[in-house]
C-alpha cells in the first residue's frame, strides 16, 4: 500500500511511553502515512503480532543501552554509540527520507537529534505525560521560587499557583545533590526537554483541549513554535465502548494474575454503584516498604470496599536483590468479600470503566490519570515522583475531580489519614457526580481538537 510518506516514532523505556507511541502510530496510518515504530529491543515483547501487521504500520528495534533502564539514567558511552550506529543504519536504510520523526522528549531526543539533524529529517517532541506537568516545570523554574507560602505564576491559571506543599515532596522522589546520577530535575530546576527540544519545529502532547487548552497555549507562547495536543492516546475499543466495560485483555498483552478478567467483573457485580475504591500505583514507581503497612491497616480499617493492585515485587525500591513487600498474613481472610487483593496484572481499563467502582487512589501517572478522568473516576491523589505532582495537582486544584490523600507529602502517609482520606472521597457524592460529568465530554469519541492538531502536524511535515 503506497503512502504519502513515512514518519518515525521514537518511544522511552516503559509501556507508559511505549503504549501511547503505538496509538500515534495507528492514528498517523489512519491518514495514510507510514508509522515507523523505532523501540528498544527490551520493548519489543510488548508490541502485540496484531500490532506488527496492522496497514502501514512497521516495527523497527534497535540494541537497548547497558544498565539500568529506569528512566532517567545516564548513558554508558558505548550504548550511545551503538545506538547511534543503530539509527544512522536505519536511516539510511530508508528509500526516501521521512518527512518527520516524533521523538519521545525523555531522554530518547537527546542522544538522537543530532543524527536526524544529520540526515535533515525535523523532529516534534513528543511528551507522553501531560500539558499541566510541563508547564508548571517550565514556569516554576521561570519563577525561582525560594520560600513562599503563595506564589502565583504568571500565564497560568490562579488555582496553580505555588505553595509551600508544592514544593515539599517526599525525600525519595527528591533527586541527590549528584543530579547526574538520576537525572530528575528538582523543583525550580530547568526542565532537561528545554534544551532537548530546541531544535524540534513542533511539540506533540498526550493530552487535548477539554482536559489542558491553558497549559499547551502556556507552553506554545514560551516556546515560540506549534505545540499540539494529540491524545488522550487510548486504544480504539476504548473510545468504541463509552458507556459499558473495557475488556484490558482485547488490547493489551496479557499477564499473569491470581485472578482472571471475569474474576474481577464478577466481584465487582456484586458491589454496589460507586461503592469501589481502586487502589494502584501503577508499573514503575512505587510506595516504600514501610508506607507498605500503612496502605495495608488503613484499607482494612476503612468500610469501602475495595481492589488493592499489589505487583511482584512491591515496595523493593531500585534495588533487584532487596526483598519485596509481602501482605499482611490473614488480610484477604479478615477483609472477606469487601476486599479483592490482586497480585499481579490488573485489567485498569475494566475496572475503572465499572459502575461499582467510585474512587482510584492513585500515583497520578499520566496515563492512569486520562484513563480515570476520561471515565469519570474521581481520584485521592498520592504522587511518588516528578510530574506525578503536577498531575495531582491539576485534578484536585484546577479541575477539582479528587482529595489529596495527604496536605504533605514530604513525610510519610500514616494510616489515619489514609482513612480519613478514603472516607472524604467515598462519601462525596457531588464529586462522584463532577467526576461523571466531566468524564461524559470523552464519551464521544477521540477528540475533534486533537483530530485537527494531527491534520496540522501532517500539514506542516509532508
Amino acid at each position: 500500500m503506497s503512502s504519502g510518506g513515512e514518519i518515525l516514532i521514537l518511544p522511552a523505556f516503559g509501556q507508559g511511553h511505549l503504549f501511547p507511541c503505538m496509538e500515534l502510530c495507528q492514528l498517523i496510518a489512519s491518514r495514510n502515512y507510514k508509522a515507523t515504530l523505532v523501540i528498544f529491543s527490551t520493548l519489543s515483547s510488548s508490541v502485540p503480532s496484531s500490532f506488527r501487521q496492522l496497514p502501514l504500520v512497521e516495527v523497527v528495534d534497535i540494541p537497548s543501552p547497558t544498565g539500568p533502564q529506569q528512566l532517567p539514567v545516564p548513558m554508558h558511552p558505548d550504548s550511545r554509540n551503538q545506538m547511534h550506529l543503530s539509527l544512522e543504519n536505519l536511516l539510511s536504510s530508508r528509500p526516501n527520507k521521512p518527512l518527520s520523526a516524533i521523538v519521545d522528549v525523555l531522554v530518547v531526543i537527546s542522544w538522537s537529534a543530532h543524527i536526524f539533524h544529520i540526515f535533515d529529517v525535523p523532529t516534534i517532541g513528543f511528551f507522553t505525560s501531560g500539558a499541566c506537568s510541563a508547564a508548571m516545570e517550565y514556569a516554576t523554574w521561570k519563577a525561582h521560587p525560594q520560600d513562599i507560602d503563595f506564589l502565583p505564576l504568571p500565564g497560568l491559571p490562579h488555582d496553580m499557583a505555588l505553595t509551600v506543599s508544592d514544593l515539599k515532596r517526599r525525600p525519595s522522589s527528591q533527586p541527590p545533590k549528584d543530579k547526574k546520577k538520576t537525572g530528575l530535575p528538582g523543583p525550580g530546576d530547568q526542565p532537561p526537554w528545554v534544551n532537548d527540544t530546541q531544535a524540534s519545529i513542533a511539540l506533540m502532547i498526550n493530552t487535548c483541549d477539554d482536559l489542558e487548552r491553558p497549559f499547551l497555549n502556556y507552553i506554545s507562547n514560551e516556546v515560540k513554535k506549534p505545540v499540539w495536543g494529540v491524545g488522550p492516546l487510548f486504544p480504539e475499543e476504548y473510545w468504541k465502548s463509552a458507556g459499558s466495560l473495557v475488556h484490558d485483555s482485547q488490547i493489551r498483552t496479557n499477564r499473569s494474575a491470581n485472578i482472571t478478567e471475569e474474576g474481577v467483573i464478577q466481584w465487582l457485580d456484586s458491589k454496589p454503584r460507586g461503592s469501589v475504591l481502586y487502589v494502584s500505583f501503577g508499573s514503575s514507581v512505587d510506595l516504600t516498604k514501610e508506607e507498605y503497612p500503612q496502605l495495608a491497616e488503613a484499607l482494612e480499617a476503612s468500610t469501602h470496599p475495595f481492589i488493592w493492585v499489589l505487583r511482584e515485587n512491591a515496595g523493593r525500591g531500585r534495588d533487584p536483590n532487596e526483598e519485596g513487600y509481602a501482605y499482611p498474613d490473614g488480610m484477604s481472610e479478615r477483609v472477606g468479600e469487601r476486599g479483592l487483593i490482586i497480585r499481579g496484572w490488573a485489567p485498569q481499563l475494566l475496572i475503572l470503566s465499572h459502575p461499582s467502582t467510585g474512587g482510584f487512589l492513585s500515583h497520578m501517572g499520566w496515563n492512569s490519570t486520562m484513563e480515570g478522568i476520561g471515565r469519570g473516576v474521581p481520584f485521592l491523589a498520592w504522587p511518588l515522583r516528578g510530574d506525578q505532582y503536577y498531575d495531582a495537582k491539576l485534578v484536585v486544584s484546577h479541575l477539582k475531580l479528587g482529595y489529596n490523600v495527604s496536605d504533605d507529602l514530604s513525610v510519610m502517609v500514616r494510616k489515619d489519614v489514609i482513612v480519613e482520606g478514603i472516607d472524604k472521597l467515598m462519601g462525596d457524592e457531588e464529586m462522584k457526580k463532577r467526576a461523571k460529568a466531566f468524564g461524559a465530554k470523552f464519551g464521544y469519541g477521540f477528540p475533534l481538537s486533537s483530530a485537527a492538531a494531527l491534520d496540522a502536524f501532517i500539514n506542516l511535515v509532508k
